[in-house]
């Protein structure tokens, strides 16, 4: 997209982002994307959260995030970068006239954030998770826990599992506990991206690099006119964007000062880079329909488990993985699809669909359940409930409108396409290529 001015957009879309987040109270850690804290999702007006009285859940399979995290390492270099430049500044601060949103960098700004490791918070809510599923589900019985061999992932099923489990979990751990590689060699539902070889992160990248061309220089401006001789560059303010998210992921939400440094429109703009990136990488904006081919994998597994098609179905799966995991399931079903697609430049659309602030917190859960009924419903019953509120399935035949749900055979009926693609065949080798 050529020849029109950045500038001239950056109004109508935080009008827009102003517009989206003005329905429900802002509360900051609502709006930070795949950065927020874990919180309930709003239930969709009109629908109800919890199943008729004489229904029982008879299965389950849970994909759950990992907890809250330290920064990425590409991402700690925008803060540390923030952190040397204040303090290159520090004298001309301690002087200078700082409304209160700013009044904290008079005692100077420093971050002691890792990366990529499980934080404190995130321990809190896995453990919180595994006694709250077992609270949810006590009728089901686990017997293995499967998590994605990335450290982070790691340790977050080991927390789920002593909320869930209890001092059990000790002697259960060397018995129950498996895991599965997340390397370019091993065919993963949890991460099947890297067995693709068409597949680039910068799918995504390239988006958010686009959109911060139009939100960041706008905030730089607003905050240099308050900071008289720092000059904080667009990354900068990056910089201090990751920090408002990471310091409360690493420390509790509300526990960052650069989250009142920030209007709710300007969070907003990078709630949507983040939302960018996400569907860019490892959802609808991926090219020849990349997201649903890598996301058919899970969709392949949960029809097979719930149709018990191999005889040995569980009736409870304890799986964790990462939030790219959950979107590409979502976009696999064709869910919270936006037509036409994100715009990379702008403006942003008040009512989007994909929202990954919703989606896919940390510690984000992924519920399906497979229930009967003895009057509500006919027959063996799907529905998704997605951080404790119900996805509608708009995808499958006959949906329920009160509950989201629909019948297992519809769902099978509707997917069945989706749910037989598998690694190397033609539908992957179209859109991933052959081989890797």
């Amino acid at each position: 997209m050529r020849g029109f001015s950045f500038l001239a957009l950056l109004p109508l879309a935080l009008a827009a982002s102003a517009a989206s987040v003005s329905r429900r109270a802002f509360d900051v850690n609502e709006h930070l994307g795949n950065l927020a804290p874990y919180f309930a999702a709003p239930v969709p007006a009109g629908m109800a959260a919890a199943l008729p009285d004489d229904c029982t859940v008879e299965q389950v399979m849970l994909m759950q995030r990992h907890g809250a995290r330290y920064p990425l390492v590409s991402e700690l270099a925008s803060i540390t970068g923030l952190v040397a430049k204040l303090g290159n500044h520090s004298a001309a601060l301690q002087k200078a006239r700082l409304p209160a949103a700013l009044a904290f960098l008079r005692d100077g700004y420093v971050s002691t954030l890792g990366h990529d490791d499980l934080t404190a918070p995130g321990r809190q809510e896995l453990f919180d998770h595994g006694v709250k599923f077992a609270l949810a589900y006590p009728h089901l019985k686990a017997t293995t826990l499967l998590a994605g061999a990335q450290d982070r992932v790691l340790e977050s099923a080991q927390w789920f599992a002593q909320g869930y489990f209890g001092r059990a979990w000790a002697a259960l751990n060397a018995t129950m506990f498996e895991t599965i590689a997340e390397d370019s060699s091993t065919v993963s539902w949890i991460t099947p991206m890297d067995t693709c070889a068409r597949w680039d992160y910068n799918y995504g990248n390239n988006a958010t690099v686009a959109w911060g061309t139009v939100y960041l220089p706008p905030i730089a401006r607003r905050l240099n006119a308050l900071l008289p001789g720092v000059r904080l560059s667009a990354d900068d303010v990056h910089g201090a964007l990751y920090a408002c998210a990471y310091d409360g992921a690493a420390h509790g939400p509300a526990r960052s000062p650069w989250c009142g440094a920030f209007t709710a429109g300007e969070l907003a703009a990078f709630e949507y880079e983040l939302d960018l990136l996400m569907d860019g990488a490892f959802g609808y904006g991926l090219p020849r329909g990349m997201g649903g081919v890598l996301g058919a994998l899970y969709v392949g597994k949960l029809v097979e488990r719930f149709t018990n098609a191999t005889g040995d179905a569980q009736e409870l799966y304890l799986e964790f993985g990462h939030d790219t995991t959950i979107d590409m399931v979502l976009t696999a079903l064709g869910l919270v699809k936006d037509t036409p697609t994100l715009p990379e430049y702008g403006p942003i659309p008040a009512n989007r669909k994909w929202r990954t602030s919703y989606q896919v917190p940390f510690a984000a859960m992924m519920t399906w359940e497979k229930f009967t009924c003895k009057s509500s419903f006919k027959g063996p019953q799907i529905r998704l409930v997605l951080n404790e509120a119900p996805m509608p399935l708009t995808t499958c035949k006959n949906m329920n409108k009160t509950y989201g749900s629909c019948a297992l055979s519809d769902f099978v009926a509707s997917h069945a396409a989706t749910a037989k693609i598998s690694w190397g065949d033609a539908a992957w080798n179209a859109s991933c290529g052959a081989g890797y």
